[in-house]
Order: C-alpha cells, then sequence, then structure tokens
C-alpha cells in the first residue's frame, strides 16, 4: 500500500504487493488465531492488562481530540462510531481508511487535522494484536463488522526515508539557515538515521568531519536542545563513561522483539541474520514491507535518547519485559534506515567512523561556525568564530580534499579558528569528559569560556596520560638525548585514578576509577579507608592521583601476581570480606588542594606527591597500604638504571616506565624529508596522549627475551573505531596434535600496520571460502568466540609478556591444571611465518614447557587471561603500526 499521506483524505486504490516469501511471512504473522499453536496464540495476544491500558490510551484519543476543538457534534459520533469497539476490546480488523472517511465533510483547521492524526497514533499498542490490521476493500469486507479470516493483507514499505539535504559538503560554504526538517517540531530521529547512514558510505576523515559538522549545525540553528541527546546517539553512548549507565540489553530481548514487531519466526530470523551478519540490517529486512495500524509520529531524537534511559533504568522484576516493550515500540514507530540505526544503537555497535575525536572535532567546528539563536555573536577577532563577513569571502574550493589545492586567504583564517577551537573542547573533555556540562556551557558561553565554565573537577576522572612503548634502554638514551629522567618500576596491578575531598562539613568523598574510567570504587573499600586516614590526619582536602594498585602478602609486604588481585570480587564488596590485600603505589599528583598541577613539570608533580603523600600503613583491619613506586634516576649513571632494569626483569614487575623530568627538546627527523629538527617535549600531564615523555619498556618487547610462538588465525571479531572495517582482535591458535585440530589459545590486536589490516580483510573477506560465520573447519575454541571463523591456512609468529592460567582457554588443559587452560598475556605479532604449515605450529605441549620454564624463572606468570579485549582507537595515532593497544578486564 502506498505510503499514508498525515492529511486526512481518503486513501488511494492501492495494488496488491508481489513476492510470495515476503507475503508468506506477513501471512503467518497475521494469520486468524485458529491457526496458530498455543505458543503463538499467547505470544501474539496482549494479555488483558496490557489491553486495558490500551484502550484506555485509545479514549484518551478522542479527549485529545474534543480539547484541541473538535466540534461536539463530531466527537460524540466518532466516539459512538469506534470508541465502542475500543472500550468492547473488538477482535475485528479497524479500518483505518473508514475512520478517515468518518471526517470527510467536517470543517477543520490543518493544525486540528495534524492534532487528529496524532491523537490516533495512540492506538500503536493494538499492532500487537493480530486482528488491528488493515485489509483490502474486498466485496466480503466491505461493511464493519463483517472482517473474516483474511488470507491476503495488503502492506506498505517502511523503507521510505525523509529527503534531506546532502551533508558532505563544504561546511564553511555549506548554509545552515533552511531547516531540513519541519522548523515547528524538535529534529526528528529520521535525520540521525540518515547522518549515520551518510557516515557510513566513506571512510574519508574530511567526509565525515563534513557531514558530521554539517549536522551538528542544523541541531545547534535550530533545536539547541536536541543537541546533548544527538551527541550521545551519535557516539553510541547514553552518559558519561564513569557513571555506571547501561543499557543491559542482551541478544535475546532485541531479537524476541524484532519476531514480535515482525512476525518472523526464530528460524527465519536467524536464517536473516546468516545472510546479512548485522541485527540492524535483520531489523530492517524484517520489517521492510511491515505497516502499522496507524501511522506513528515520527521517531524524535530526544525521543529515543528517553527510551535509551528509560531502557537503562528498568531494573528489578519484570525488566526484562518492561525493556523489550521499549524498544518493541521503537521499532513500531521506525521508519526505513531508522530501523537499521536504532537497532544498532540498541546492539551498542553502530559501525560508522564517528569516533569520539572526530565528533568533539566536528563540534568545535559547528560552533565557530553556528551559535544558538539568542546567543549574542562574539567580535570578528575571536579565535573561535567565524562571522558572516568572513565567511562570505571564502571561495568554493571543490577540491578540498587535495592537500595541494590552494587555500585562500579567508579559508586559511576560519581554518585557523577550527584549529584553536578543536584545541579548547579537546583539551577540556579529557579532563573534563562530560558532554551534559559541556554542551550546557557551549550553547550559554560559547567556546570563549569553556575552558573558565567546565574545569578538572574532583569526581569526575580525566584521561589518563600513555605511554609510548619503546625496545631497547638505548633506543630510550637515543630518543631522550641526554634529558633527565626517572626509570619507574611498571607494577603488575591495575591502574587506578583516585579522587578525593573533604567537605567544609568534614564529609569525605573518595572515588576511584580505571584506567578507561570507570568507577570501580565499590572494589576497593580498603582504598577508601586508607584514602579517609590520609585525609584525617594530614592537611590535605582535595587531590586527584594516579596510582597502580598491586595485590601483597599482608605479612611482609611483598608483591603478588595480578591474577591474585583479580580473584577479588568487583561490586559491592565489604571490607571484612576482603581476602587480598592490596597497596596503593603512586606514581604522579594531578590535583592538590585546589590547585591544579597538570601543567606542572613531572619533576615538581613528583615533589609535591612526595611531600604530602608519606608512604603509611595504617595498621586498621583491612585497610590497604600507600607507598610510591620504586625508580632510579638517570642523573645516578646508565650502568644503575641498566641494573634497575635487569631488576625488573628478574622480578614481579612488567618492566619500567621512563619519565621525562623536565620538558626539554628533542631531535626529530622530518617525515618527508630527511632533514632533522628540534621537536619540544613537555614534561605536563597530557591526558588521553601516548606522549614521547612517557616511555614504555616491557619485558615482551624486549628482543631476544624468551621464546615466540608460531599461532594459527582461526577467527576474529569485528574492530571498533578507526579499525572498524577490519578484523581486531583476531583469535590464534596453537595446533594439538593429539586431537588433531587446532586449539584456540589467545587473541592479538597489537603488532599490525594499517596495511596488514587491509590484507588481512581482503584475504579473509566476509562471506568468501575463507571466512565463515559458523565454524566449518576443524578447530576448538572452548570459551572463547569469534564473530567469524577463519580458514587455518597460515602461522604467525607471536611474541608476548608471559603465560598464564586461564578460565577462558582450553589450550594444555590437562598438562599444567585439570580446569584451567594456558594462554598468552599481552600478544603481538612480529610476522608471517611463510616456511611453516599450519601443522608445524606450536603445540600445547611447548607451550606448556614455556609456562614451567618462567616458572622457574620467578617471572610473573600468573597474569588473569584476558577476559575480553577491547579494540581501542588511540588519539593522534598516526596509523602506521599499532601502540600497545590491548586493554584487559579481568574476569
Amino acid at each position: 500500500m502506498p505510503k499514508r499521506s498525515s492529511t486526512l483524505t481518503p486513501s488511494s486504490p492501492t495494488k496488491r504487493v508481489k513476492g510470495d516469501v515476503s507475503q508468506g511471512r506477513l501471512d503467518s504473522f497475521f494469520a486468524h488465531t485458529s491457526s496458530m499453536g498455543p505458543s503463538n496464540i499467547n505470544e501474539r495476544t496482549a494479555g488483558p492488562s496490557r489491553r486495558n491500558s490500551q484502550m484506555d490510551d485509545g479514549k484518551i484519543a478522542f479527549e485529545i481530540a474534543k480539547g484541541e476543538g473538535l466540534d461536539i457534534e463530531t466527537t460524540r459520533r466518532l466516539e459512538q462510531t469506534w470508541g465502542s469497539k475500543i472500550a468492547a476490546h473488538s477482535s475485528e480488523v479497524i479500518d483505518v481508511d473508514a475512520l478517515d472517511n468518518e471526517l470527510q465533510g467536517t470543517s477543520l483547521s490543518p493544525a486540528l487535522k495534524e492534532s487528529f492524526e496524532v491523537s490516533k497514533s495512540v492506538l500503536e499498542g493494538l499492532s500487537h494484536i493480530p486482528y488491528a490490521v488493515k485489509v483490502p476493500k474486498t466485496s466480503q469486507s466491505k461493511s464493519r463488522g463483517n472482517f473474516s479470516s483474511p488470507t491476503r493483507i495488503q502492506v506498505e514499505t517502511s523503507s521510505v526515508s525523509p529527503s534531506y539535504p546532502s551533508l558532505a559538503g563544504d561546511p564553511i560554504t555549506l548554509s545552515s539557515v533552511d531547516c531540513p526538517w519541519n522548523p515547528v517540531s524538535p529534529p526528528p530521529y529520521s535525520f540521525l538515521a540518515y547522518t549515520l547512514s551518510s557516515l557510513s558510505q566513506t571512510r574519508s576523515r574530511i567526509a565525515i568531519l563534513n557531514i558530521l559538522t554539517n549536522a551538528i549545525r542544523f541541531v545547534i540553528q535550530h533545536h539547541p536542545q536536541s543537541l546533548l541527546p544527538a551527541l550521545y546517539l551519535l557516539s553510541n553512548t547514553i552518559s558519561p563513561p564513569y557513571l555506571s549507565i547501561e543499557l543491559g540489553l542482551g541478544p535475546s530481548i532485541i531479537s524476541k522483539a524484532i519476531r514480535h514487531v515482525s512476525g518472523l519466526t526464530p528460524v527465519a530470523l536467524k536464517r536473516l541474520y546468516n545472510s546479512t551478519g548485522d541485527p540492524g540490517d535483520v531489523a530492517f529486512e524484517a520489517k521492510s514491507n511491515l505497516r502499522t495500524l496507524i501511522p506513528h509520529p515520527p521517531l524524535r531524537i530526544q525521543t529515543v535518547y528517553d527510551s535509551l534511559l528509560n531502557i537503562s533504568q528498568s531494573k528489578g522484576d519484570g525488566a526484562t519485559k518492561q525493556k523489550q516493550a521499549i524498544v518493541e515500540k521503537l521499532l513500531v514507530a521506525a521508519k526505513g534506515e531508522e530501523i537499521r540505526y536504532l537497532v544498532r544503537t540498541l546492539s551498542q555497535n553502530i559501525r560508522v567512523g564517528a569516533v569520539r575525536t572526530s565528533i568533539l572535532t566536528a563540534l568545535a567546528r559547528a560552533f565557530v561556525l553556528t551559535r544558538p539563536p539568542g546567543m549574542r555573536s562574539p567580535p570578528e577577532d575571536s579565535p573561535y568564530f567565524a562571522g558572516t563577513d568572513l565567511i562570505g569571502e571564502v571561495k568554493e574550493n571543490p577540491n578540498i580534499e587535495n592537500k595541494k589545492t590552494a587555500i585562500d586567504t579567508a579559508r586559511g583564517i576560519v581554518l585557523e579558528k577550527f584549529a584553536s577551537a578543536e584545541g579548547v573542547l579537546k583539551k577540556v573533555y579529557v579532563q573534563h569528559p562530560n558532554y551534559d556540562h559541556i554542551v550546557e556551557a557551549l550553547l550559554e558561553f560559547g567556546l570563549e569560556q569553556l575552558s573558565d565554565q567546565v574545569k578538572l573537577t574532583v569526581g569526575i576522572p580525566l584521561h589518563p596520560t600513555l605511554g609510548s612503548p619503546t625496545r631497547s634502554l638505548d633506543e630510550i638514551y637515543e630518543r631522550l638525548n641526554g634529558l633527565a629522567f626517572t626509570a619507574e618500576f611498571k607494577y603488575d596491578g591495575q591502574r587506578a585514578q583516585i579522587h578525593a575531598l573533604k567537605g567544609a562539613d568534614g564529609r569525605l568523598t573518595v572515588k576511584i576509577f580505571s584506567r578507561h574510567l570507570e568507577d570501580m570504587t565499590d572494589k576497593y573499600p580498603d582504598i577508601i579507608s586508607l584514602v579517609k586516614y590520609i585525609l584525617e590526619t594530614s592537611e590535605t582536602q582535595s587531590f586527584v592521583m594516579d596510582s597502580e594498585i598491586v595485590a601483597i602478602d599482608p605479612n611482609d609486604g611483598s608483591l603478588k601476581s595480578f591474577q591474585e588481585l583479580s580473584n577479588r570480587a568487583r561490586k559491592d564488596v565489604k571490607l571484612e570480606d576482603i581476602k587480598v590485600s592490596v597497596c596503593v603505589f603512586a606514581f604522579d599528583l594531578m590535583y592538590h588542594n585546589g590547585q591544579v598541577l597538570l601543567e606542572e613539570p613531572f619533576r615538581a608533580r613528583r615533589e609535591c606527591l612526595s611531600r604530602h603523600f608519606p608512604a603509611v600503613d595504617p595498621g586498621l583491619q583491612g585497610a590497604a597500604r600507600f607507598a610510591h613506586v620504586e625508580c632510579c634516576e638517570s642523573e645516578d649513571g646508565r650502568e644503575n638504571v641498566e641494573f634497575f632494569w635487569q631488576r625488573a626483569v628478574e622480578g614481579r614487575s612488567e618492566g619500567l616506565m621512563i619519565k621525562l623530568l623536565d620538558s626539554g627538546e628533542v631531535i626529530a627527523e622530518s617525515s618527508t624529508t630527511s632533514k632533522t629538527r628540534r621537536k619540544p617535549l613537555p614534561a605536563t600531564y597530557e591526558s588521553d596522549k601516548r606522549t614521547m615523555a612517557w616511555l614504555k619498556l616491557k619485558k615482551d618487547y624486549v628482543t631476544g627475551l624468551g621464546d615466540s610462538l608460531d599461532l594459527v588465525p582461526i577467527g576474529a571479531w569485528h574492530g571498533n573505531g578507526r579499525k572498524a572495517q577490519w578484523w581486531s582482535p583476531i583469535l590464534l591458535g596453537l595446533w594439538d596434535e593429539t586431537a588433531g585440530q587446532l586449539v584456540g589459545v589467545c587473541k592479538c590486536m597489537s603488532g599490525f600496520t594499517d596495511e596488514f589490516y587491509k590484507n588481512l580483510s581482503a584475504r579473509y573477506s566476509e562471506g568468501s571460502e575463507s571466512c565463515s560465520r559458523n565454524s566449518q573447519w576443524n578447530c576448538n575454541t572452548g570459551g572463547l568466540r569469534p564473530e567469524v571463523y577463519f580458514r587455518p591456512q597460515e602461522v604467525w609468529e607471536i611474541r608476548g609478556a608471559d603465560i598464564t592460567l586461564s578460565p577462558i582457554s582450553i589450550a594444555a588443559m590437562g598438562i599444567i591444571s585439570p580446569s584451567r587452560g594456558l594462554s598468552l598475556r599481552f600478544p603481538r605479532f612480529i610476522r608471517v611465518r611463510e616456511d611453516k604449515s599450519i601443522h608445524d605450529a606450536s603445540t600445547p605441549e611447548f607451550l606448556a614447557k614455556m609456562w614451567r620454564d618462567q616458572e622457574g624463572r620467578g617471572r610473573n606468570t600468573t597474569g588473569v587471561d584476558d577476559g575480553e579485549l577491547v579494540d581501542a582507537d588511540l588519539p593522534g595515532s598516526s596509523g602506521e603500526e599499532d601502540d600497545d593497544t590491548e586493554i584487559t578486564i579481568s574476569s
């Protein structure tokens, strides 16, 4: 059936939809209950309480219509004709066109017509009742009340999307004055879906930034209240990362919702998933030929975001049904591309290139070009605003992606403003990662006052500084070129950012965040006890500290393994239940007593840390200990530094962290010429940067340390962020001669170049003979469940930090432990072994021997296995080679 008009006009004649497969699927869904089995009846028929609620909503619809100005006679006629059907829970089909015909000849203004159309939409719940469908007008069904079990129904495709202008144009010259949607209404979700669809069709970073910038500009100019939910939906999140707000939607809930709305059987849905491989594509195909009883009002960006929040807040008994009901309501109202990206959002994988860095860049550029209505524009010389006069001087640049294209003076000025705006916004975000606070400040004060309004705040984690990997001490001395540094033990624990505040009323607030800004305060009541002791016995009122939490022996303070630490419960831990003691090894101080220390060199920050926070053992029952990381200064001489490194290799640390003490300059070679230049190297705390002022020297990075393994790629997962179009991580396997099969041992996502990723994706393209969603080859992956399986056909040389007992891997199970296998921690790709076949790959026996050897050397052998590897998109990465991007979530 053609798409229903938004006005109340009679339906035009329609043609029957062709296609036996789709029609048969719909026939099955909308068949009379007599042809259904009991389970289908229960599934497709709403319960009494639900129907009563829907009927009440139907009555309310007419009350709304009455209140909007319908005359008494028309309202009474409608109530008599349709209200009685609703009140009686009528099982006959409600003919939508007949309802429209009731209004013919009634004098209604366009606004009242639209109001009544919206009021009808509350009947959407009836679309779940099998009889509530639109049937063709035949001789058997001309009079209402004679709707026998239909054998054919007319349907309307939902793949038609509103027409929007292209968003890929140059933002500097593209006008955002004309609203792309109805200007009297908030922006529809279809506009956001159109934006996401446009992003998915390009890999060009310039095009991605243009699309995001233009989309955000339209929202800022025409409905700034929708900016915040739009940013969260574009970033595939619903809250700041440190808040424990999760959708909690399992695949089964989404699957049931799609089946309920579309009428597909589980078998048909599974078949559709096998052919498309994406939940969003499945939902789009499942609902592409389906229509609802009454046209729904368009989904709004705010509505979708609020629905996601409601899903996250559904707790306790009945939460699953509540979540499914919300998902179904969204799916029923969604149309076209909205369906695809709605389900991808619910699945937390929108599969577009809009990573956080791109969104922040686009947001900054949008505010340079566009200000919200009513905000006073800053002067033309503002470094964060391009006025209309300046933009008017910018020349069209059709070859904007060509770096050799000449840039006119006006465009150059705008680009400088872009750079300034991006710098300030990114700096604010990494120190205060909260879109709510940032958007509020931007809409009220603009970029000019953003830094003053949104500052580093105790209780809100900042993104930590990251270290760059190096291969040897020789490389470190060469890179730093005589600059003073300190070498610190890199403890094998859990990085923690500790926030503490003593209020004016004496109340103490303590927060502990992980490297990835997750709130893990409830996991460490012993550290909370320690921090309260420190605040009560010192003059410190507030601080933000960077540290490593390490398991220790409570008797002598000796270090224990990371696996010991991982054995602690993760939530709602009671102080009296703690069995694994810990020590907090502090190594940096970013904030103290109201003073932000980020711009201070590391030497000054470390001195402040030592002066105000001496090592302490509170001696309280269950309280953690506090100490400083053990270190060695470069001024002590290279011989002492090398001896310190040897201690790290032989001890229970992962290696060394080399940190520049004072800001300086290093000699850098140009990537395009052979010329060298002096490059500033700050020793400040660089949030969210992998800086050369922090160098990481780990055991597994050092050539010649331990044996490597020859492993076979046997599966993979879809990458995230920058690697969304590639396979990452890769599942690797050993050759088990006894079982005659490959056995999964670990995931790997480090050591690959972008070129290798591209070639890998070509060799194992999804759906080819070498890549399948089902396990077609003789491989045992144990508890590791890849999204796709690879045909075993090549061998890779892999080096790792150490061998670990694993609750997931089954490699070598029974050789070392009867219930646990072995896995490789922090695996890193070295090269492809073209001289070896898969039968020449390393064996479980060889892996077990490596484990015994490292046990004999007293190396750290018990770091917990992987849990789940998360693909990280590293800001500022050149893309030439991955750094150490493994993120381990302990199980």
